[in-house]
């Protein structure tokens, strides 16, 4: 695989080529710095909902079908997504089908008609989606940590928007939206595989020439602020408790997340993890265990999740403020942290075997920090990291005023949870 390529066209609009001559596949991804931080509360949701709609007709492929019948016959792998700083377009196929792959993503991601009639079904669909994750507590939980971290506020909202939101949208809230967010200047595309990048150019060009050059809307700044340890609990009769513990970081732009990365990596990434060995392997209170940092463009959050037996809920959590505690006042061994380091970048490149994973890769960054980092730039960073910082950074962040808390379990007093928040 060769290092990514960059192209900034007049109009603002960059390109990205990853040239991979021997994987039989590419994927193109067309990715747009907009997402649901950008909304305003009366339309929350708007930019899940467009997303969707941009799959429901263009003034060349007239409805949903013509799309999908288009997108299957040349044995396609094809979706979207939508986060809270991005949204993207995706196909991947046989290379030899570069062309027209990148000509439907296009015209998907620059004419989409938004019919009305599609738009009143597609209302009936996402509220369903909403439903469907508000009945996965691990997957709900998330939501329920950001609404506590951030309150009443975009980064705080639900990325699907609420179900009257959804349901009180209109064909011209899309066409507004569309205009002031999916410009030349937020627009990256991505293609990965065996291409050439010569070739690449010329169908952005061709295909992107009238993209709309506006303006781009901007997002509200995050604040992210606490005092106090808070505790947000949501009750559900279930046989489980899920839960997200965690306490802010910083941005993406920080030069100490390689640092939280590889913490999160000591708490909770893999089978030898330590948090993974206590709750699994020595308590039998869990199946799965997780920690990592997550970062946003103005803020971020190191968490843990898991799912254990509601009748030791408490006794997990203190648990893992003990293991906290215990990265602030002991160095972790230099034979641990170097396990760490390599399952952190031995997996990174396992994650990273085929097209889409790479343009994913790649576009990400591009499109949120305008830069891109090969995997052995990431590594380096990591391998620098010594015992001593681990430790300055558990002291840093694990702070007691900074605990937050989000749980979805038979409970019903979020006191007895608060009176445990402390490191």
């Amino acid at each position: 695989m060769q290092k990514p390529k960059k192209t900034t066209l007049k109009n603002g609009l960059r390109i990205v080529t990853v040239p991979m001559k021997d994987n039989p596949t590419v994927t193109v991804l067309v990715l747009v710095g907009t997402g649901s931080d950008y909304e305003e509360k009366k339309v929350n949701g708007i930019s899940h909902f467009l997303e969707h709609m941009c799959f429901k007709g263009t003034i060349a492929r007239p409805s949903a079908q013509a799309i999908s019948h288009e997108l299957d016959a040349l044995g396609c792998q094809y979706n979207a997504f939508t986060d809270h700083e991005m949204t993207g377009y995706y196909a991947k196929a046989d290379s030899k089908h570069f062309k027209k792959i990148f000509e439907i993503i296009s015209d998907i991601y620059l004419n989409s008609t938004f019919p009305a009639s599609e738009m009143e079904k597609e209302k009936g669909v996402i509220v369903e989606e909403i439903n469907m994750y508000e009945d996965m507590p691990h997957r709900h939980v998330q939501d329920l940590f950001q609404e506590l971290l951030y309150g009443d506020q975009p980064a705080g909202w639900n990325i699907a928007g609420t179900r009257e939101n959804v349901r009180g949208m209109k064909r011209n809230d899309f066409v507004k939206y569309k205009k002031e967010h999916y410009v030349a200047s937020a627009t990256t595309i991505v293609v990965a595989g065996n291409i050439d990048t010569k070739q690449v150019l010329n169908e952005a060009k061709k295909h992107f020439k009238d993209v709309h050059t506006g303006a781009k809307g901007k997002k509200k700044k995050t604040i992210s602020t606490q005092k106090s340890p808070a505790v947000l609990l949501k009750y559900k009769d279930s046989d489980q408790t899920h839960f997200v513990l965690g306490v802010r970081s910083f941005d993406m732009f920080n030069k100490k997340n390689s640092t939280l990365s590889l913490l999160g990596g000591i708490l909770g990434m893999g089978m030898s993890s330590r948090l993974f060995i206590k709750l699994r392997e020595e308590m039998g209170v869990a199946y799965y265990v997780r920690a990592g940092n997550d970062t946003s463009l103005d803020h971020g959050a190191f968490q843990i999740s898991a799912g254990v037996t509601n009748a030791r809920a408490e006794e997990v959590i203190k648990e893992i403020l003990k293991e906290c505690t215990k990265l602030k006042d002991e160095l972790v061994s230099e034979k641990e942290l170097a396990k760490v380091k390599s399952f952190i970048i031995g997996n990174s490149k396992l994650s990273l075997e085929a097209t889409d994973d790479i343009a994913n890769f790649y576009g990400g960054q591009e499109i949120l920090k305008r830069e891109m980092k090969t995997i052995e730039e990431k590594a380096r960073e990591l391998n620098k990291v010594t015992p001593a910082d681990i430790r300055n950074m558990a002291r840093k962040i694990f702070i007691k005023k900074n605990l937050n808390l989000a749980i979805i379990g038979p409970f019903k007093d979020e006191a007895k949870f608060q009176k445990i928040l402390e490191f």
